[in-house]
């Protein structure tokens, strides 16, 4: 499972309004790449086209979707959003992660 927080989950509908997109038409697209200072990186984007292998999660109304292979490293990770002084806007909580860099965006594990 991929959780949501509902500061996320705020954040994500308000995004999904301002591009006037549909929840019955997207969802959100998470991924894990090669890269970043760490070796992985976290990928986020808005979809509509799911692939034969996606995995699929709903967590207080937001669909979440990823490839087989992210799912792999991204099992229990909770989707944060942060909006404070020091605000990262959203990041990912993964109790798989080994190390992460500074900036949260690229780990390891």
């Amino acid at each position: 499972m991929i959780y949501v927080s509902e500061k996320a989950k705020d954040r994500v509908v308000q995004l999904m309004e301002e591009k006037q997109f549909s929840p019955n038409d997207y969802f959100l697209r998470v991924s894990v790449e090669s890269g970043g200072c760490s070796g992985l990186s976290y990928k986020m984007d808005f979809d509509r086209e799911k692939k034969p292998m996606d995995q699929e999660f709903e967590d207080k109304g937001v669909k979440v979707v990823t490839d087989l292979k992210s799912f792999l490293y991204l099992v229990n990770t909770t989707l944060e959003f942060s909006d404070g002084l020091n605000g990262k806007g959203f990041y990912f909580n993964n109790p798989n992660a080994s190390r992460s860099c500074a900036c949260g965006e690229s780990f390891s594990v």
